[in-house]
């Protein structure tokens, strides 16, 4: 192997991989990137056997081949060079990569490309596409309700569900849900995948602010989805088992509903949060009342804090108390001007819908307090 590359393409590339690169393996190759050479260009891969991605840099070759080098290593190395330079990388013996840039020259030990496992790339007919715009902004509003606990490994994924010219992707652990439906480009049979939310946490970071596609491919015989998009791939195991109806939880009406500006409530929110971290991170909203509008108040041993909001109440004044994070996470990402907050009483789901936006509802249980 013996080829050709610029310094910030290879950057790049080693830095989008390196993210499926497994810290916790006994296997020693999953702590390497591949590096093979294909299509006129060098193909990166790294894996945990959970997570795949794929990342193809334009180069110029003269001798194909593959190895495997440690990937924390080699991106580290790659990125201590001068920008926009060429790189040039050949393999020396079975398993000795040297690395080249202007006076600067190293040798790096590797394993044998035939370790490291196979990984699916696009090749398959897509089972449908969708703008890489309207994906990321779907994947930003609901990726971070998913639990990290794996406790219920079934929570620590995103359920799809295709129907039609629609997809609905639903994210909750046990206090919350996020749930926003979008347009796909291709008509798809009805299917439902649950979708590990790192998997797509790592998409949402590749994805461009455009329109153009990325390419789905459906792969459920081998449990797998795939992302493709322009000289990268994503492949990720599916969860198996079944999500929660969530639907079953999401309220059918209200007594309260306050419209308020996104943007003031986050202001007033986030203060409150650091008086209430100090103790158990409870912040409570007083909705209506004499003043109309919403308060939001924080006590602890530290101190105390009151915030004032304009909004527009309609119906019962009542108090709420949530835990101040999982505000804060709704109100800073989420897309939406304006919040409508829809409320049963202090002791039922807070619902947070986008005005104007009837594709996106985010359920938030309260906190029982003493008073």
């Amino acid at each position: 192997m013996k080829l050709s590359v610029m310094q910030e393409n290879l950057a790049r590339g080693l830095s989008v991989v390196s993210r499926a690169v497994s810290s916790r393996s006994t296997l020693p190759v999953l702590a390497n990137v591949l590096l093979r050479t294909e299509d006129a260009g060098l193909k990166l891969t790294a894996t945990n056997l959970e997570i795949g991605i794929t990342y193809w840099v334009p180069g110029k070759i003269e001798t194909d081949g593959a190895t495997t080098v440690p990937a924390r290593l080699l991106t580290d190395l790659v990125g201590s060079l001068p920008a926009s330079e060429r790189v040039d990388l050949e393999l020396q013996g079975a398993d000795t990569l040297h690395l080249r840039c202007g006076r600067f020259a190293t040798h790096v030990k590797g394993i044998d490309a035939d370790e490291f496992p196979t990984i699916q790339t696009a090749g398959e007919r897509p089972t449908t596409r969708v703008s890489q715009k309207v994906l990321k902004r779907a994947l930003d509003e609901t990726v971070f309700a998913a639990a990290s606990d794996e406790a219920r490994p079934i929570l620590t994924g995103v359920l799809a569900r295709f129907e039609g010219s629609r997809l609905t992707l639903a994210a909750a652990d046990n206090y919350r849900i996020a749930v926003r439906t979008i347009d796909v480009l291709d008509p798809v049979e009805a299917a439902s995948v649950v979708i590990p939310a790192r998997a797509l946490g790592e998409l949402g970071r590749i994805l461009a602010d455009t329109d153009d596609p990325v390419e789905l491919v459906l792969a459920q015989a081998r449990n797998q989805v795939l992302f493709h998009l322009e000289g990268v791939d994503i492949v990720s195991r599916l969860i198996d088992g079944q999500f929660p109806n969530y639907q079953q939880v999401l309220p059918a009406s209200h007594a309260t509903r306050a419209e308020i500006d996104r943007e003031e409530l986050l202001r007033a929110v986030r203060p409150a949060a650091l008086i209430a971290s100090s103790s158990a991170n409870i912040v409570k909203l007083q909705v209506g009342g004499e003043d109309g509008g919403v308060v939001v108040t924080a006590t602890a041993e530290v101190g105390d804090y009151t915030g004032d909001v304009e909004a527009t109440v309609e119906g019962d004044a009542t108090t709420i108390a949530f835990n101040a994070r999982y505000l804060n996470d709704v109100l800073g990402n989420v897309q939406a001007d304006r919040f409508a907050l829809e409320l049963n009483g202090p002791l039922s789901p807070g619902v947070f819908r986008p005005v104007g936006d009837d594709a996106y509802v985010h359920v938030v249980m309260p906190v029982r307090t003493t008073s």
